[in-house]
């Protein structure tokens, strides 16, 4: 069997791991086996590589936000995020709020169209840079850099339900040639109605997908003072806990409407991939998890230590 796809293409993925919300997903294995607490976190670091731990509920002081159901069908079977506002610098933009998938298999953030473009000419705005633009590269604002000039990257923040703030630490893209690094691009591209956040905004956070609470958590981190997996609270749940329980009425409650190295993980293509912006086609992906379950010993692995990708 020959082996094709952009996948191949400055990438050597090893596998699939089925991390979702549905049942046949590794967390739900190892919460049904009463193995760990029905919850993992992820973090990736500024060197592309990270680290994975399963039954991880996170920190106490970490900030968090609820998940939301699939618009398709109402339910609970994706990691979908609302988003109130999107802030570039000291300005928050009005009307750039919308939902988004966090997607930890996608390298790079879209977002819908309207919101896009408004956060584009901010920081277009705000950046003291020549725009340029750089063969094989799929973002339309990028930047020429000089060694004479420093330049300066206004912040980009995203802003949650209670205030919650989520500051992303890279959101360019360098761009690099013989002579070093010649320039950088904002690492975000139009997508569909529900947007993605991707590893690049993820990077330098330590993220707790809670299956429990059905919240996102997140807390600074650089993934080094992970790797002993102290202060994590890895417990199995009590028994007779169901892995994934129904939500409470405040979990099912919209959000109110208000009027950055990534991790390099091969070129981004120019539009979200399917299993990205079709989020019905996740269970398909999740159907694979079966290939994994032939070397479950390795998920195992993970229970005491630290995965590296």
């Amino acid at each position: 069997m020959k082996q094709s796809g952009s996948y191949l293409d400055g990438i050597a993925p090893d596998g699939l791991m089925g991390l979702g919300l549905g049942e046949i997903s590794v967390p739900s294995f190892l919460a049904k086996a009463g193995i760990v607490r029905n919850s993992f976190s992820l973090c990736f670091d500024e060197n592309d590589s990270g680290r994975i731990f399963f039954g991880d509920l996170g920190p106490i002081n970490q900030h968090s936000t609820s998940f939301l159901p699939s618009p398709s069908n109402g339910n609970y079977d994706t990691y979908i995020v609302g988003v109130q506002a999107f802030c570039i610098g000291n300005s928050c933009i009005k009307e750039t709020n919308f939902k988004a998938l966090v997607d930890t298999g996608t390298s790079f953030t879209f977002l819908p169209e309207d919101v896009y473009v408004k956060v584009s000419l901010e920081f277009d705005k705000r950046v003291n840079a020549t725009k340029t633009s750089f063969d094989g590269y799929p973002w339309k604002y990028c930047y020429k850099t000089s060694s004479q000039v420093s330049v300066k990257i206004p912040s980009v923040t995203l802003v949650f339900p209670a205030n919650n703030s989520f500051v992303v630490y890279d959101p360019v893209f360098p761009v690099n040639s013989n002579e070093g690094v010649i320039g950088f691009c904002l690492a975000i591209q139009q997508g569909d109605e529900i947007g993605i956040l991707g590893q690049n905004f993820m990077t330098g956070y330590r993220m707790v997908f809670d299956r429990e609470a059905l919240k996102l958590g997140w807390s600074r981190s650089n993934c080094q003072d992970l790797s002993d997996a102290k202060g994590m609270n890895l417990t199995p749940p009590p028994k007779g806990t169901p892995a994934n329980p129904l939500p409470t009425n405040e979990q099912q409650s919209n959000p109110g409407d208000i009027a950055v190295a990534p991790a390099v993980a091969g070129r981004a293509p120019s539009k979200p991939s399917a299993a990205s912006s079709r989020i019905t086609q996740w269970r398909f992906y999740l159907l694979r998890l079966s290939l994994l379950l032939l070397q479950f010993h390795i998920v195992l692995d993970c229970l005491v230590g630290s995965c590296f990708f």
